[in-house]
């Protein structure tokens, strides 16, 4: 046995790919049930306009081949079922080749939907599934040795989300400085859950130490996940505790459970092997075959690209002009991670209207349109979603913090609203106008906060009205050009 591979971390292996095959079924269930209404031919950025835009070195995809529809959903469904192979473990019950086989092609059709998913797969999390993803395919099956490379360069994915998000933090807003950003924080973020109004009722030295304790975890504690035992599994406990407590307090997607599957390369199998006697039934094989000759090849190969494509993310993360989220090559090989840099002050919502009067004056009659996760009426307890993510919600919360112009997908949203299109009210939580679409759509601006602790309207949010959004719309003004 050499320094490359080892038979203390088969059980820490078999573990992450566990957790890797439970975030690829949730990334691949997301766009079964939402990419055709955004993306599809018929959505609010169809891809096939998309790739008359870009070249395929810019967004590599199998879309290339083929962007109907039909595809989308057999590369979705597709990636439901490995992602299930992978979760219970039957991609490793044939060996090598079909361990291989199937971590490839989770990663290459998750890579496929990214790559052409424009404004609706932006998001931090979508990047470190892909590169998480990519280096598990090298991890092997089941029945060979670990590869000790591999789980060290997954930990250098774990330090570059959590102490990319702490330095960005350093840099950017002043109130993780002056120890304030919790004052705001819970309830201002993209998707409160339902525990977040109590987060942000808390004493604020409760508020301040939740600051100081997030620089702790996210600035010297990473350093710790290249030390030895126990330092390593302490730093571990840590982060793993860190975010537990985010996602008790929030909805961010599968982010805090993807950075938790990252936490597992920091424990061995020792470490599992006491965590609980259920779990010490499982154990490695005693007699694991060393890794084959092309199996070291590639993960040497693989470890020199990453070192490689490391240059600009390890400078970014010392870098004045700190880049957040942000990918340095088309594969999203090795990208650069950060979190909630600044934090918003006020909650700016956006609430869609719809009549059905002849004309939308001051005598119309609106109702509105409610939304599966984002605020919108103010008796309606904010929902436990993650690790689940609606993408319309979220994007509804950047659109408020900026004009309608910014977010062009808007006004498609709009118009098929106005024309009942099927597919874009299964975004929605309730539309308001089952029998007929509505004549006129408007969208106004409110500042919504959560209510206080004696608020005797049973009520989490109070609202006031501060602009329109969007002035009422009918569908002959989109039929027209008029917008």
């Amino acid at each position: 046995m050499t320094m490359l591979e080892t038979t203390q971390y088969w059980l820490t292996r078999f573990w992450f790919q566990r957790a890797m095959g439970l975030i690829y079924l949730i990334g691949f269930l997301i766009a079964v049930n939402q990419y055709l209404p955004l993306l599809g031919n018929d959505g609010l950025q169809p891809v096939q306009l998309y790739l008359r835009r870009v070249s395929f070195w810019k967004a590599p995809s199998l879309l290339w081949i083929n962007c109907s529809d039909r595809f989308i959903l057999v590369i979705s469904w597709f990636g439901v079922l490995l992602s299930i192979l992978a979760l219970s473990g039957l991609s490793d019950s044939f060996g090598m080749v079909v361990s291989v086989v199937c971590w490839s092609l989770l990663w290459l059709f998750y890579l496929s939907l990214v790559n052409v998913g424009q404004t609706f797969y932006g998001f931090g999390w979508e990047m470190i599934l892909l590169e998480s993803g990519f280096l598990t395919i090298f991890l092997g099956s089941s029945n060979v040795r670990v590869p000790m490379f591999v789980l060290w360069l997954l930990k250098w994915v774990l330090f570059r989300i959590m102490f990319g998000a702490g330095m960005i933090k350093l840099r950017a807003d002043p109130c993780w400085r002056d120890l304030t950003c919790m004052f705001y924080h819970y309830e201002t973020q993209p998707l409160p859950n339902p525990l977040s109004w109590y987060f942000h009722h808390q004493p604020k030295w409760m508020h301040k130490a939740a600051v100081l304790f997030n620089h702790f975890v996210e600035l010297p504690i990473p350093w710790l996940y290249f030390a030895p035992s126990p330092l390593r599994e302490i730093a571990g406990g840590f982060t793993i505790l860190f975010q537990i407590i985010l996602i008790f307090s929030g909805n961010l997607s599968w982010l805090n459970y993807i950075t938790i599957a990252l936490c597992i390369p920091c424990f061995d199998d020792r470490f599992f092997s006491h965590l609980s006697p259920h779990i010490s039934l499982l154990k490695a094989p005693l007699d694991l075959p060393p890794l084959s000759m092309l199996h070291v090849a590639f993960v040497f190969a693989l470890t020199l690209v990453v070192l490689l494509l490391s240059i600009r993310p390890a400078r970014n993360l010392f870098s004045r002009r700190q880049l957040m989220n942000a990918s340095f090559d088309p594969l999203h090989l090795v990208n650069t991670y950060g979190a909630f840099g600044s934090v918003t002050r006020e909650r700016m919502e956006i609430v869609i209207e719809g009549t059905d009067a002849i004309f939308p004056d001051a005598s119309a009659s609106w109702r509105e349109y409610e939304f599966k996760a984002k605020p919108g009426a103010v008796n309606r307890r904010p929902p436990l979603v993650s690790p689940y993510h609606f993408k319309i919600d979220w994007q509804m919360w950047f659109a408020a913090m900026s004009s309608a112009m910014m977010h062009p997908w808007i006004f498609p949203f709009v118009e098929k609203l106005l024309a009942g299109d099927a597919k874009t009210l299964g975004l929605l939580g309730r539309n308001p106008f089952p029998d007929a679409p509505p004549k006129f759509i408007r969208a106004r601006l409110y500042r919504y906060r959560f209510t206080a602790r004696d608020d005797p309207s049973g009520n989490f949010w109070q609202r006031t009205f501060v602009r329109e959004y969007l002035p009422p719309l009918s569908l002959d003004d989109f039929r027209s050009g008029r917008i």
